[in-house]
């Protein structure tokens, strides 16, 4: 009998736990206490090691994983949806590290990834203003792992560039966006979702107003009142090739050492992201909207054989993307603006057919456990000293060499050539 009676008391302690609403259980820091604070440093995460996702990280890697970006002072991750098992298995690793060591600190801006109806097909009319039946599934997954993960997920994030003109495979309308984030906006009402919850869509800078004409729709100024946040991205990198107005070497820099010609370039680099991020905020408030504005994405790959490497903008080499990542971190910590860089690791499925696709190359570690030139230094300060990706130690790109990597960065291209490029000369 006691021992029933016992079994019957922990059944009702079960019972109220799970019985409590999601802003009871959640407890800890929020959203609103470490956007923009430097000290909960952010980055996009995706731990896929092999050239297709159907291959899943397993907890243990992504322990690992987690155990190396914690080193490195990263506390907030981005991820991008939810119908494979990673952002299930990554929030459980990091419930099973929380559990282990109660001073564990990482927390994550979940993403739920949409499309529009007929997206990725090959049929002509992809049909914008209706979206996928999927869309449904996904936002359903994601509010139940909310909901099971309420002290680690602070943020949902309702698409990836869905909203932007040139994601043609699967560009929905704002409306599609809004309709969902005002879904969630309701389930944290009703106490279905932790009240301090942030809801937002994480997108191109155009896509938030700090492009052209053509998005400034009304829509897209509902949205804007509707998410907590904007979350906006900036790409320099691509800018090289598509708009390169800030690329190259000056006329009056021709006279410069070729170091001093890469650096200037860089630095207008930098430059450029921010005004992209200035024109967001300059477009907002010209609505009388007052949000806060974070960087959901930014980053600069090390490889490509495509338009930003030695046959193109010359953009791309180790050197350049460190230089992008520190002149990155040190504004927007300056700032206090949360920074997603893009990204932790490299990841070979986004370019499976072409091994030396820029899309491939955007880490900050490789798939050698390998750190690359950015974080060089945090090598040297002993952080990653017993810590393994894969049963590989973290070691230094370039076996530490900077003369070797050095030879493999190229100066950009001059004015004049780019000009010719332009004009088709």
């Amino acid at each position: 009998m006691r021992i029933l009676f016992k079994l019957l008391l922990a059944l009702k302690a079960v019972a109220m736990i799970i019985s409590c609403s999601p802003a009871e259980k959640s407890t800890g820091k929020t959203a609103a206490d470490i956007l923009g604070n430097p000290d909960y440093q952010a980055i996009s995460y995706g731990g896929y090691r092999e050239i297709s996702r159907e291959i899943q990280p397993t907890i243990p890697q992504l322990k690992e994983d987690m155990k190396i970006l914690s080193a490195m002072g990263i506390k907030l991750l981005r991820t991008y949806n939810v119908h494979y098992d990673e952002a299930a298995n990554l929030l459980e690793a990091i419930r099973q590290m929380k559990d282990e060591d109660p001073e564990f600190e990482m927390y994550v801006m979940l993403g739920a990834w949409i499309d529009c109806k007929n997206a990725w097909t090959d049929l002509p009319d992809r049909i914008r203003n209706e979206e996928s039946e999927r869309n449904a599934v996904e936002i359903a997954r994601a509010v139940e792992l909310t909901q099971q993960y309420p002290d680690i997920v602070l943020i949902i994030a309702v698409g990836n560039e869905a909203m932007v003109h040139w994601a043609w495979d699967y560009y929905v309308e704002p409306a599609i966006i809004i309709n969902w984030v005002n879904y969630l906006q309701d389930l944290k009402q009703k106490g279905e979702l932790p009240e301090t919850l942030w809801i937002t869509s994480s997108d191109d800078f155009s896509s938030w107003g700090g492009g052209g004409s053509e998005y400034h729709v009304e829509d897209l100024t509902k949205l804007m009142k509707a998410v907590d946040f904007i979350s906006m991205h900036t790409y320099p990198m691509h800018y090289t090739h598509y708009q390169p107005h800030f690329w190259g070497v000056r006329d009056d820099e021709l006279h410069l050492s070729d170091i001093e010609k890469i650096d200037a370039a860089m630095l207008r680099a930098k430059n450029e992201a921010i005004d992209k991020y200035k024109s967001v905020v300059s477009y907002m408030q010209s609505l009388g909207i007052d949000k806060p504005v974070h960087i959901g994405e930014t980053g600069w790959a090390t490889v490509s054989n495509e338009f930003y490497g030695a046959g193109g903008a010359r953009a791309i080499d180790e050197y350049k993307s460190a230089l992008y990542y520190w002149h990155i971190r040190e504004w927007t910590n300056r700032e206090g603006i949360t920074c997603f860089y893009f990204e932790a690791f490299d990841e070979m499925w986004k370019d499976a057919n072409n091994p030396l696709g820029s899309e491939n190359h955007f880490g900050l570690i490789n798939l050698q456990a390998q750190a690359k030139y950015a974080i060089w230094d945090l090598v040297d300060e002993g952080i990653f000293d017993g810590l393994t990706r894969d049963g590989l130690p973290i070691t230094k790109t370039y076996n530490g060499d900077k003369e070797a990597m050095m030879k493999d960065v190229l100066v950009p291209p001059t004015d004049q050539e780019i000009r010719e490029r332009i004009s088709g000369n």
